[in-house]
């Protein structure tokens, strides 16, 4: 397959495989994938428990890398970087959301959206007014100096869309962001999604509801590590 970098590919995937050792057998959790990510994209990616779901989130996210195969992001290929080059590149180029949301409790709303800005090696002049701008975007102006156990599921869920934000990322991903939230709230993190998607962002959301699923322009389906269908989504 031929490895592009054209200006709209935000993310690729070429042959990637990856192995875990289980005692002494080999358990492949993605076993040959290749797919690209366009951007302004809006994907979900769904299968069922032990599909590959998390493990394609982790090696899309540069989190883990892969046994074999390769990851491309901006054209870039990871596995020539090294763990401080993986690190500026996650900070710089991906925006994370999780279902457990991970914020830091001892710090406030503003200071866990400015999290990702921390680990810059200069403290850019923009950071404070456009963490203010993204707390007054997903509605927590009011909340600012509060801090995590203060508020509510959906409001943790905000701060952390916040914070995936700050950097102003290529590529969005979300791992059952609506996972710990009522159907109410689960519905209004959504549309922030939405919003986000109808202004160019491009997002992978890694989800087991299919209703959530549905409100993305497409699905990638696992099955046992392997892609078992791409749909086309008419909500």
């Amino acid at each position: 397959m031929t490895l592009l970098t054209g200006t709209d590919l935000v993310a690729e995937l070429v042959d990637v495989r990856r192995v875990y050792q289980m005692g002494g057998t080999e358990v492949a959790a993605l076993d040959g994938i290749s797919h690209q990510f366009r951007r302004g994209e809006y994907w979900s990616i769904m299968g069922s428990s032990g599909s590959g779901k998390s493990t394609l989130l982790n090696i899309l996210g540069c989190i883990d890398r892969p046994t074999s195969g390769d990851y491309l992001v901006g054209g870039q290929r990871v596995s020539g970087l090294n763990d401080d080059q993986l690190s500026e590149l996650r900070g710089a180029s991906l925006g994370f959301v999780f279902q457990s949301y991970n914020l830091i409790p001892q710090l406030d709303v503003l200071e866990n959206i400015l999290v990702p800005v921390m680990y810059r090696q200069e403290w850019p002049a923009w950071a404070m007014d456009r963490a203010k701008s993204l707390a007054e975007r997903v509605g927590l102006t009011g909340r600012l100096g509060h801090r995590p156990p203060e508020l509510s599921g959906g409001q943790q869920q905000r701060v952390a869309i916040a914070r995936s934000l700050i950097n102003d990322p290529d590529l969005i991903l979300a791992d059952e962001a609506t996972g710990n939230l009522d159907s109410k709230t689960a519905e209004e993190i959504l549309e922030v999604f939405d919003e986000l998607h109808d202004e160019g962002k491009t997002i992978l959301l890694v989800t087991h509801e299919v209703s959530v699923g549905a409100r993305s322009q497409r699905t990638l389906k696992l099955k046992d590590g392997r892609i078992e269908a791409v749909l086309e989504n008419h909500s």
